[in-house]
């Protein structure tokens, strides 16, 4: 899961656009109202990192630790970070480099690092060891790749146990050193205490996704290069995927998200993503529009005065898409609510970890229809699933 530059180029540049560019709901044309949200923790901003996975899994366990025990925390999606790059280096050795060395990572990754590693707050490792005001790793991922692109480059020879050393090296002198022991509230934790003071277990956590390549009810390992972990997760068919989500949602339980938000219809300074169907036009607008230049065409096909018409999803064309890489693996966020537009039609009201100067701050609305379509896989407590889906599972 990773946010291009250009994409965080595109949501710093919103935010602080001139006046008369301003965008506000009553300027879109879309009018939401929220059916049901379940209570959740301050937006945070991920800036100049691709790591939207870990802020989205770190801020989805917040929510639990608010609902589990009303209990409001900051975790460290830093510490998280620093702990999982060794073993992602390790097994890009392994793989002698015939994979991914980057910042992306999965759905699972914070629960595996959880049960491995335990967890801090933000207040005792913030990773801001290199002397910024945000989040900005393109040094640091810079210099990493290097020199794990340098070392896999001389096969057939026997390496040392020395890279390791010097991969610890950049990540200590860039997020900094993580303390051994530390006290929160006059109280002294391991991160391993302390992640089992804050009452969650991983096991209560179940990830599912919806292809037809892999048989329905069954676990699988999910084909994106992110995926470094090779994680398994349940496949259900693409209906029950949704009954899931609106099931958590309607019993208090937010849902992790992981989605493509590649598509011109992904429409965040605008606060909405829809999946409309194609544009008919009269013949004289089709002559207009032969006429247009490319880069108007494309502002006229992607503008939306309010709610449209949207494409039917079924299993087959969310399979096609994800075949033929029109869906593909993106970004990372939080459902933590259910809306409406102004015509009836469903949303989910989507956390982002892309800072709050926004036209919702931080938030977005995402229809169903995108849903269906652009989701990869999501993850919830084992609790929030219907209980006639989990029964279908071996």
């Amino acid at each position: 899961m990773k946010k291009s530059l250009i994409a965080l180029f595109l949501a710093g540049a919103s935010l602080t656009p001139a006046v008369a560019d301003v965008v506000t709901p009553e300027s879109t044309g879309f009018k939401f109202t929220d059916t049901k949200v379940v209570k959740d923790t301050p937006i945070k901003d991920q800036y100049e990192t691709g790591t939207c996975w870990c802020f989205s899994m770190c801020a989805f366990m917040e929510c639990e630790i608010l609902r589990t025990s009303g209990r409001e925390v900051d975790l460290s999606e830093m510490y998280v970070v620093r702990m999982l790059y060794p073993e992602k280096a390790q097994k890009y050795m392994r793989m002698e480099g015939e994979m991914r060395f980057n910042q992306g990572g999965g759905i699972l990754d914070v629960p595996y690092a959880w049960d491995k590693y335990g967890m801090v707050p933000e207040s005792v490792y913030n990773g801001m060891g290199y002397g910024e005001e945000k989040h900005d790793h393109r040094e640091l991922v810079a210099g990493m790749k290097g020199y794990m692109k340098g070392i896999v480059a001389k096969p057939g020879i026997r390496y040392t146990t020395a890279w390791k050393g010097a991969i610890n090296g950049i990540l200590d002198a860039y997020l900094g050193k993580v303390p051994e022991t530390f006290t929160v509230d006059g109280k002294e934790y391991t991160p391993k205490t302390y992640a089992q003071s804050l009452g969650l277990s991983m096991k209560d956590y179940q990830a599912f996704s919806s292809f037809t390549h892999h048989p329905f009810y069954e676990e699988f390992i999910i084909e994106i290069p992110d995926n470094w972990l090779w994680a398994k997760m349940k496949n259900v068919p693409l209906d029950e995927m949704e009954q899931i989500v609106d099931n958590a949602i309607g019993s208090g339980y937010a849902v992790a998200w992981s989605a493509d938000m590649s598509e011109k219809t992904w429409q965040w300074d605008n606060g909405y993503a829809i999946m409309p169907a194609p544009k008919s036009m009269s013949k004289q607008e089709q002559a207009r529009w032969d006429k247009l230049p490319k880069k108007d065409r494309n502002v006229e096909m992607y503008k939306y005065d309010g709610p449209q018409p949207e494409i039917e999803v079924t299993q087959e064309v969310r399979q096609r898409m994800f075949d033929s890489f029109e869906t593909v693996d993106d970004h990372l966020m939080v459902i933590v609510g259910t809306a409406k537009d102004q015509d009836g039609n469903k949303y989910y009201k989507v956390k982002n970890s892309w800072d709050t100067n926004h036209i919702y701050d931080g938030y977005i609305y995402v229809s169903s229809a995108y849903f269906r379509a652009k989701t990869i896989n999501i993850l919830t407590h084992k609790a929030a699933v219907p209980a006639a889906i989990n029964a279908k599972f071996k």
